[in-house]
């Protein structure tokens, strides 16, 4: 997209300013990237990549989520906001929505529909109550400064880029195809356009997943093949190699594998060309998110040679990715930041049977037990509406309706959280907007609680102890725990000394310190403190 003539006189006038800042900023978010993985994997890493970014960058080995629940959508708002759902209002990936009594998508838009494929349209950013990092490099620059966000997930695209972005860009599971919305555009720029011709998606598709390196080389892994893990598709079984073909028309198969990765890869790299991204001196901002190694972590979990494989790969995209850079923007004249939405847990089956606390629980047994509860104690009646997110929507209506006291209601759903043994604490939402806790754990549940969208009851479940509903393989996320809080954090390029530090510090910090980079305004929401080693 070519600049106005008001934009030249804008980058000639912040000329002085931003020559010493970068041209393109890059955030990479890598979903449910524990931090464990980095040490690892780090020997089998090839030199480009994830080794790059850390022995040439400056690497955080001690960064925290500090809420919960800790999920993709949460995520990548506190990193890109500066706070805390608390404040960003992003909750969960989903939340239960009251006034139309439905569960609801946090980048869900009515208002909007698909553009350039079939399904997933109807996304925006408007949940998102505070300005983003990239709001404000698009304020600064009077919205000459272009961002472009692009993920295999709707949120981990729209979010990232914030309110008025250039462009956000996801893959639609149904087509294949790379798709937005009408809040941003009524139809797909001609870059876009050209790489849904390419149809990549069936390429990959009409092959195998196999190892990338030789089997020897994953000995951080357990057994292939395992009894902790789910098949992709029914009858594909768990070993490699994994054969696509059997199901080459599913698109959505494609984010069971590693190779969505690269498709992410591929579309930055038309976007950084198409969008002629980081070739002034008024900076930009890409934002990738690659997603793959969330489904492929859900489905093996976080010892499978399956994670192992897909790091592997993504180590080489990465690699890829750098090397475009150096080309097309120039080596120091861009800035990369990588983190994670979140973590996960060990499978708890694995865990169990290595003698390591671990369990499941089912929301429809905790739903059962309430309901049967109230109805001993208050009366017949569909008590509650929604669990999700480890929040408690009870039925206010009936509540209001049989004239009683919602605090003595309350209360008695506390009583029958706390009778099992799996939930360590349940707690009235009354006493968590307050805000007063103290305990660590507690001041991270109440960091996740919006006074309008969470539920009545808050609790919080024992360590790796996981809903069942989906059977007893594969892992999850959402907790408050050091196995989904603890992600890296990775800056690296343009002004970004060597080093590394044990220091404790949050996700929220990301967006403060790169406000203090570009010498920007801090997204109105931000309570982070920017990292100060980079500043030393």
């Amino acid at each position: 997209m070519k600049k106005t003539f008001f934009g030249i006189l804008i980058l000639l006038f912040f000329a002085g300013t931003s020559q010493e800042k970068p041209r393109l900023v890059v955030g990479i978010v890598v979903d449910q990237m524990r931090y464990d993985y980095i040490s690892r994997f780090y020997n089998d890493f090839e030199n480009g990549g994830f080794k790059r970014l850390i022995d040439d960058g400056f690497l955080f080995r001690n960064a925290h989520y500090d809420y919960m629940p800790t999920k993709t959508g949460p995520g990548h708002a506190s990193i890109y906001t500066g706070t805390t759902p608390a404040r960003h209002g992003i909750i969960g990936n989903d939340w239960y929505a009251t006034s139309i009594d439905k569960k609801i998508n946090c980048v869900y838009d009515s208002t909007a529909s698909v553009v350039g494929g079939v399904s997933n349209g109807e996304v925006s950013p408007r949940n998102v109550k505070t300005t983003t990092i990239t709001d404000e490099l698009r304020l600064f620059y009077n919205f000459n400064s272009k961002v472009v966000g692009v993920s295999l997930k709707d949120r981990g695209a729209a979010i990232p880029a914030g309110h008025n972005p250039t462009g956000a860009y996801w893959y639609d599971l149904e087509s294949g195809n790379m798709i937005t919305s009408t809040y941003y555009r009524n139809d797909l720029p001609s870059w876009v356009k050209k790489y849904n011709e390419r149809n990549r998606p069936s390429e990959f598709l009409s092959g195998k997943w196999g190892l990338l390196k030789a089997r020897e080389t994953y000995n951080e892994s357990i057994e292939d093949g395992n009894l902790y893990e789910q098949e992709l598709r029914k009858g594909m079984g768990v070993s490699f190699p994994h054969d696509l073909s059997k199901h080459k028309k599913d698109m959505s198969l494609l984010k069971y594998t590693p190779f969505t990765n690269t498709l992410i890869k591929e579309v930055s790299m038309e976007a950084v060309i198409g969008e002629s991204l980081g070739m002034d001196s008024i900076p930009d901002f890409l934002t990738m998110s690659f997603s793959a190694t969330d489904d492929i972590g859900h489905r093996f979990g976080p010892r499978s040679k399956e994670i192992q494989d897909t790091y592997l790969r993504l180590d080489r995209e990465i690699s890829e990715f750098l090397s475009f850079l150096d080309d097309k923007i120039g080596e120091g004249n861009y800035l990369v930041f990588l983190s994670a939405d979140h973590g996960a847990t060990d499978v708890p089956a694995y865990l169990y049977k290595n003698k390591m606390p671990a369990g499941y629980h089912n929301n429809g047994y905790i739903r059962s037990l309430i309901n049967d509860r109230l109805n001993e104690r208050f009366g017949e009646g569909k008590w509650v509406s929604y669990i999700i997110n480890e929040q408690v929507y009870l039925n206010k209506d009936l509540v209001a309706e049989k004239q009683l006291n919602l605090t003595e209601v309350k209360k008695e759903v506390i009583k029958t959280l706390m009778a099992e043994d799996y939930i360590v604490d349940a707690l009235d939402a009354d006493l968590v907007a307050m805000r007063m806790f103290t305990d660590p754990m507690l001041i991270r549940l109440q960091n996740g609680y919006d006074n309008k969208r969470s539920g009545d009851i808050l609790y919080i479940l024992k360590p790796s102890t996981l809903n069942d509903a989906w059977g007893r393989k594969g892992t999850d996320h959402r907790t408050p725990y050091t196995y989904d809080t603890h992600i890296p954090i990775i800056f690296y390029g343009k002004g970004i000394r060597k080093g590394n530090s044990v220091r404790q510090v949050a996700i929220t910090d990301i967006a403060p310190t790169l406000s203090m980079l570009l010498n920007i305004s801090l997204p109105s929401g931000a309570d982070g403190e920017p990292l100060k080693e980079l500043f030393e």
